[in-house]
């Protein structure tokens, strides 16, 4: 039996827009601190860890590319989960994908005020920073409830804002890199490699979000696949050069940096040159939240689409803009309201945890669907037959394993209320 393809979207989203998507989504405020990590971790050797974490990250997106080529609707992650595994597990992974993302919004969110902050004490005032958390939530609400290529307009606008300057400093910074800073002796050992490259794998995450827009992109059998594989490419190659620049320009006094690249652009430009690397973070996380806004409420439209929550008016669509403009507003307000609590420790804590169940979803859901008739034999298919999926499960585990006893508790405490949250619902169906 084959699966809906047919939504009442519109597919205006080309490979450059996907393409813009994913790495306007991977490359937040995290690439202005990494460097700094990978240094204190492996020194000059840093820049094996990158490689190294590609290849790991690369494993995983190409089992997105070959199931985002098959089920090709709106939702992403739970789409993909909820069309294999069903409508328990598309429940699991729509709520788990929805919180961690809302709670990462609200984290973003206020450290841009706090950048603001540290510049300007008005922003300080308890009520100014609520009206700027207002301002920024449904602003970017408003632009893409006006339709998907406003919104994706907005994406591809900030994906130039926050790689011009990291590009201006690569060019630029190449020029005084010194090789004896890159210099290392020993090879990094595997402990070393292993911790240092479970930060970066979170550095590389976001792309997924990007798919979610799957009902919405042109030729999605094709474009899907090679939007995630430019996308991947380009962030992989850029932070390699940056990595490279910080720490051939600051040596050693990389990894003491509380903004490393802020700082090195200072020893390359001067003031002024600091002033462009922090403005740069501010628009990376206006980028970031841009990019989850148009993303993420595809996934609460989903998931009423789907009737998998009991709430219609998530799954309707604008009849003149066919955005879905309900789920959009609703997941404006969810992220501005815990952003002005300013408390979301404990969301916060299940979501590294909770992406990695959900990239173990998706890899399973790959398997699965090679021995399915569920679906045609048409799209991607990854070369090597079960290679790459099963090193991908061997790869979620091995950072799973890495989790704190905290996290893990909490990850099931949260399924679990998830899980009674579904029996309720489906009794009160019967």
């Amino acid at each position: 039996m084959g699966i809906k393809t047919n939504e009442n979207l519109l597919r205006t989203i080309g490979v450059f827009g996907l393409t813009s998507n994913i790495v306007n989504v991977i490359i937040g405020s995290g690439i202005f601190v990494l460097p700094a990590v990978v240094a204190a971790g492996m020194g000059a050797s840093g820049v094996l860890a990158y490689l190294f974490c590609g290849i790991l990250i690369a494993s995983i997106m190409l089992c997105f590319a070959e199931v985002g080529s098959k089920i090709t609707i709106t939702g992403g992650i739970y789409t993909y989960i909820e069309t294999v595994f069903g409508k328990y597990a598309g429940f699991l992974a729509g709520n788990l994908f929805l919180a961690s993302v809302i709670a990462a919004d609200a984290a973003v969110s206020n450290a841009l005020v706090n950048i603001l902050a540290a510049g300007y004490s008005i922003f300080e005032n308890p009520l100014v920073r609520l009206v700027l958390l207002f301002t920024l939530f449904f602003g970017l609400a408003l632009i893409n409830i006006l339709g998907v290529k406003q919104g994706l307009g907005l994406v591809k606008f900030f994906v130039v804002a926050k790689i011009l300057p990291l590009l201006v400093l690569v060019i630029f910074g190449l020029w005084k890199v010194s090789l004896d800073n890159l210099n290392f002796e020993a090879l990094p050992t595997i402990d070393q490699l292993g911790s240092t490259s479970l930060i970066l794998f979170f550095a590389f995450i976001g792309g997924e979000s990007a798919l979610n827009v799957g009902g919405e992109v042109k030729n999605p059998q094709k474009n899907i696949p090679k939007s995630i594989f430019l996308g991947i490419g380009t962030v992989l190659l850029l932070y390699i050069l940056i990595q490279i620049v910080a720490q051939g320009v600051l040596g050693d006094a990389l990894k003491d940096q509380k903004a490393p690249l802020a700082e090195t652009a200072r020893q390359i430009f001067g003031h002024k040159g600091f002033v462009l690397l922090t403005a740069g973070a501010a628009i990376s996380m206006i980028g970031y939240m841009s990019g989850t806004i148009l993303n993420m409420p595809r996934v609460l439209y989903a998931l009423s689409r789907d009737r998998v929550i009991p709430v219609k008016i998530f799954g309707k669509i604008h009849p003149k803009l066919k955005t879905p403009h309900w789920a959009i507003l609703s997941y404006a307000a969810a992220g501005f309201i815990l952003a002005s609590l300013g408390s979301f420790t404990k969301l916060a804590v299940i979501a590294t945890s909770a992406i990695l169940l959900l990239y173990f979803g998706v890899v399973l859901s790959v398997i699965k669907l090679r021995y399915s008739q569920k679906i045609n034999s048409g799209g991607f298919i990854i070369p090597g037959r079960l290679l790459v999926p099963l090193l991908s499960v061997g790869i979620i585990i091995s950072f799973l394993l890495k989790l704190t006893f905290e996290e893990i508790i909490g990850t099931i405490i949260f399924l679990v209320i998830l899980s009674v949250i579904y029996a309720i619902n489906n009794s009160f169906k019967k």
